[in-house]
């Protein structure tokens, strides 16, 4: 019964002070006739569409167990982030929200900077759906150059599936078709993102009859770290580690990094890479 009565009065304490920080003029409120700070208790009542009495009991630490879909309303009605949303769920149902999958809409410069200092580690960055976002020259010249596909044709299991070239790089394309799969599936059930993917789950087992094979199997694998071969058409047989990590704030994004095996594979990266340079300035030469 203690837990309960400090669990409820840390959820009012946090009721308030995210309360107080809001600005009324972001709202659409006046600030004639205020004299505190942030949005009124019946203000954001009224926004979540709650009882203001009861919600005032929330904040007084005496309202009961509040509902997830009452918490969800709240945190819409004070636009929680990701992380604050989270954090009101765990203090008032001990438990995180269920999932719930956004599309992202790209990464800061910042992420973006991060991956281009990797000179010759590839490394990209994908969504829980599979879709590459972001990447750096490295990976654009061993992996795939991203560029050069349309918008939404950056599906990791597309490619796999449906590139003869991907294909062709893989020389253990069964088992490493088959470890994509069952991550992807694994990635797509935490983020909540089942009803996202259903197209393009539906267009790969229409045509690929091994992707409907895998599919059907409901395998789940993690995706931390691993050893890959690659064979590709200048460098020939490349060796690399690879790992994923997710993107701190961005719970929809992991960063997968690349690094050379050996010393050899790195000085095949780094010749790889020159050539690509060159080339490309004898295109914008001519």
């Amino acid at each position: 019964m203690a837990n309960r009565m400090t669990d409820a009065h840390s959820l009012g304490t946090y009721l308030k002070d995210r309360r107080t920080r809001l600005d009324p003029t972001a709202f659409g409120y006046s600030m004639v006739r205020r004299r505190t700070p942030g949005l009124r208790r019946e203000e954001v009542a009224q926004r979540a569409n709650v009882s203001a009495t009861w919600y005032t009991w929330l904040e007084q630490g005496r309202g009961g167990a509040p509902s997830a879909d009452v918490l969800d309303r709240i945190a819409r009605a004070m636009i929680l982030t990701d992380v604050e949303r989270e954090h009101l769920f765990l203090l008032g149902l001990g438990r995180p929200p269920e999932a719930r999958y956004r599309a992202p809409d790209g990464i800061t410069p910042r992420l973006q900077r991060l991956l281009d200092s990797l000179d010759h580690s590839p490394a990209f960055i994908r969504t829980a759906t599979w879709d590459v976002i972001a990447w750096n020259k490295a990976a654009a010249a061993v992996l795939m150059d991203y560029s050069s596909l349309a918008d939404g044709k950056r599906n990791v299991l597309r490619m796999m599936f449906r590139d003869s070239s991907v294909r062709a790089a893989q020389p253990n394309w069964q088992s490493v078709a088959r470890y994509v799969v069952a991550s992807f599936r694994a990635d797509v059930a935490r983020a909540g993102a089942a009803r996202n993917v259903q197209s393009l789950v539906d267009e790969l087992s229409a045509t690929s009859p091994e992707f409907a094979a895998m599919w059907r199997d409901n395998d789940v694998e993690g995706h931390g770290d691993g050893r890959k071969i690659l064979h590709h058409p200048i460098a020939g047989e490349l060796s690399m580690e690879f790992s994923g990590f997710a993107v701190d704030g961005r719970p929809d994004l992991t960063m997968v990094i690349y690094n050379p095996a050996t010393p050899q594979d790195a000085d095949k990266i780094r010749a790889l890479l020159k050539d690509t340079t060159k080339r490309k300035n004898l295109t914008r030469a001519r």
